[in-house]
């Protein structure tokens, strides 16, 4: 009774209570071998690894140092039955009990991951992973759905993704759970939700093109939600591209393998589909240069068919008459088709870019100059210049253009054109050269 009453009157320091606990967990248990569930393993930048062992009534937290870690045969995760060597220890800073562990070794799958495994086999074999039926994200999507938590730092990053890179393109959300026994329900309607109105989403005409799935890392408990099999029917049938963007690199679920396209991290997935405006900027200003240049070489070629025209005219014939009438018909047509070109270019341009106002100005004036000297060198080539020169162009009394020498006859009546009148004129002589 002496002694119990001492132990009563004494009072502990608490690291010195947690030496002593240690020190009895020392004498009395170890070194243990200790069976469990992996639950939340980490791997530290240090090397070291944490994580828990449970069963279906307990669990104790693990700390396996680099030193074991760098060991292993294996990669640990979540839900794998293990049998762990070890010490029980008090982690003073938190008055934790931990187990150090000095060896791990696999003792068949825990059964959250065998009933993840049967269920991937499953819905495998029923051709939902099947990369066939998977299809290609919008390169630059004009809606874009989304399905998370209000509350998960995933829709932090998704949307400060989305609004740095993409700021004009509206985002739709349809809020559920991503943790717990009602997740599963809740994720399936939200995404349903999204797909009932996938066709005209804001009653606007703007479709809803690609839907976002995601939250943040976790156990292998935290993701279970993620391999509801009715959530993955519900993705099969989705009638645009679902990105999934659930966990970390490391964690894969069945909407992963379901989804058309799967992201490893919530703000990779929202990067995906967000082109940078700066990228559609380049492409629109690429697109006007090509157009530019294309209309260059348009007008140049208009000017290649102009100067062929002049070199066939500038030599008095016959043919004079015809030919003015053909470069007339001509320039009008080159008139008409290069303004219609011109017209349709500047629509073109137009649709294009909406940024690039004065450059199109620019652009046009250019063209119309270009027209403009394009009139100025086909009124050059009017034919009654050529006989302002000085030629004539001579007719028989029938109307008849004379070409040469050989069909006149001394007497015979002619008639000349010159460039401001007519003369009537008799052969006296024909001669030939």
């Amino acid at each position: 009774m002496m002694e119990d009453a001492n132990a009563l009157r004494r009072v502990w320091r608490v690291d010195a209570l947690c030496r002593a606990l240690a020190d009895t967990l020392n004498a009395r248990f170890n070194p243990v071998r200790v069976t469990g569930e992996i639950s939340g393993f980490s791997r530290a930048a240090s090397g070291h690894c944490y994580f828990s062992l449970k069963d279906q009534d307990a669990q104790i937290r693990c700390a396996m140092f680099k030193r074991a870690a760098t060991g292993l045969d294996f990669a640990p995760r979540d839900g794998e039955l293990v049998e762990v060597s070890g010490r029980l220890d008090i982690y003073g800073p938190r008055g934790d009990l931990q187990l150090i562990v000095e060896s791990m070794r696999r003792q068949g799958q825990g059964t959250l991951f065998e009933e993840f495994v049967r269920l991937k086999t499953r819905l495998e074999a029923q051709g939902l992973f099947d990369p066939a039926r998977k299809r290609p994200l919008p390169a630059m999507p004009r809606s874009i759905g989304l399905v998370t938590s209000l509350g998960a730092a995933a829709l932090h990053d998704v949307a400060t993704a989305l609004r740095r890179r993409v700021p004009h393109i509206p985002v739709f959300l349809a809020p559920a759970a991503v943790q717990g026994e009602a997740a599963p329900g809740e994720l399936v309607r939200s995404l349903q939700a999204l797909i009932s109105r996938a066709s005209d989403i804001d009653g606007r005409g703007t479709p809803l093109e690609v839907i976002l799935v995601v939250r943040g890392g976790g156990s292998m408990e935290d993701l279970w939600a993620f391999n509801d099999e009715q959530l993955a029917l519900t993705i099969c049938a989705c009638p645009v591209p679902v990105v999934s963007g659930v966990g970390h690199e490391t964690d894969f679920t069945i909407a992963d393998f379901v989804a058309d396209v799967r992201a490893p991290t919530p703000t990779a997935a929202a990067e995906l589909v967000a082109t940078p405006a700066a990228i559609c900027e380049a492409a629109a200003g690429l697109l006007m240069e090509r157009l530019e240049s294309a209309t260059h070489r348009t007008l140049d070629t208009q000017a290649q068919r102009l100067d062929r025209v002049a070199v066939r005219a500038g030599r008095p014939s016959g043919l004079v008459a015809a030919h003015s009438m053909r470069l007339q018909s001509l320039g009008h047509s080159l008139r008409a088709a290069t303004l219609n070109q011109l017209r349709a270019e500047s629509a073109r341009s137009q649709n294009l870019t909406v940024k690039l106002p004065a450059v199109r100005q620019a652009l046009y004036r250019g063209h119309i100059e270009r027209v403009q000297r394009a009139e100025l060198q086909l009124g050059l080539l009017d034919p009654s210049l050529v006989l302002k020169r000085g030629y004539a162009w001579l007719t028989n009394s029938e109307g008849v253009a004379i070409t040469g020498v050989g069909g006149l006859e001394p007497g015979q009546q002619v008639h000349a054109t010159l460039s401001d009148g007519t003369v009537d004129l008799s052969v006296q002589a024909a001669r030939l050269n």
